[in-house]
Parts: C-alpha cells; sequence; structure tokens
C-alpha cells in the first residue's frame, strides 16, 4: 500500500556552502504544519544538513551542481525527504557509511554524515553510482509537541 502524500515541496539549489542553511530552515518550516517536538525537528534538520553537506563537500568537489531536495509529508506524521545530486557518485556505499571513514582523509572531516542520517532517522537508503551522482532517501515518523510533552508527564 502506497503512502498517502498529504503535502510536498521540492527545491532545486546550486552547492554552495551557505545553502546549507536554507535547505535547514525550508525544511523546518515545511514540516512545522506538524507541529512536531521540537527535538525530533531539530535532528531533522541536522540529517538534511549533513546530506545537504555530503552533496557540497563530496558530490561538488571544486565546482558547483544543482542539489535537488524533496520533501513530503506523509500520513501518519512521517516525513520524506530525498536529497539528490549529480555529482561524482560513490564507488563504495558500504564504506562510506561506516562510521570515521571519509573520501577527504587530508581534511578536518570526521567520516559520520550518514551515521548522522542514519541516527536521526527510521529509514535511511543511499543509492549512487560513481560519475552518476547519489540519492539519499529519509523516512521519519515525528511526535507532536504535545505527544512529546505527555509522554516526558508519564516519565516524572
Amino acid at each position: 500500500m502506497k503512502d498517502r502524500i498529504l503535502n510536498e515541496m521540492t527545491l532545486r539549489f546550486p552547492s554552495l556552502a551557505e545553502n546549507e542553511r536554507f535547505a535547514r530552515l525550508a525544511v523546518s518550516g515545511f514540516v512545522s504544519s506538524l507541529d512536531p517536538a521540537l527535538d525530533e525537528l531539530s535532528e531533522i534538520k541536522t540529517a538534511v544538513s549533513e546530506g545537504v553537506t555530503n552533496c557540497i563537500v563530496h558530490a561538488y568537489r571544486d565546482t558547483v551542481g544543482i542539489i535537488t531536495m524533496q520533501v513530503r509529508i506523509l500520513e501518519g506524521q512521517r516525513i520524506y525527504i530525498r536529497i539528490k545530486d549529480t555529482g561524482c557518485g560513490i564507488s563504495d556505499i558500504a564504506a562510506a557509511r561506516t562510521p570515521l571513514w571519509t573520501s577527504a582523509p587530508d581534511e578536518e572531516r570526521a567520516g559520520l554524515g550518514f551515521a548522522i542520517m542514519e541516527s536521526f532517522t527510521d529509514r535511511l537508503s543511499v543509492r549512487s553510482r560513481p560519475g552518476g551522482g547519489t540519492t539519499v532517501t529519509m523516512l521519519r515518523t515525528l511526535r507532536t509537541r504535545k505527544a512529546a510533552n505527555e509522554d516526558r508527564n508519564k516519565k516524572v
């Protein structure tokens, strides 16, 4: 059964460093209609930041390309985020998803981008081919602020 899409946006922007912040703010504003718990909204913004930063730093190294970000609000407080580039691609996705691995060992990179995205989403998929770009897809179910507050009160 296919998830019903309640709302959707697609953005295309250059892989400039300042657009990482733009992407975070755009996603935050878009999903705010769900009245998400603030900690979960912060996690989504961080996951988006990591995905977009990967495009800027790795996919389009030494050049500017286009990043396409699609965000969908699905039934059941679920969000779908797809970040796509047409850059250099990833030759070994399994290695790239390994914490502390980096394609730029000479730079000060932590190699935690995919690990962070995975930890802040319910599901993360990565598709890529060398010379053909990369597509990262994230799914996450969000609690409302009201539900999060009720959960906190039960623990007290």
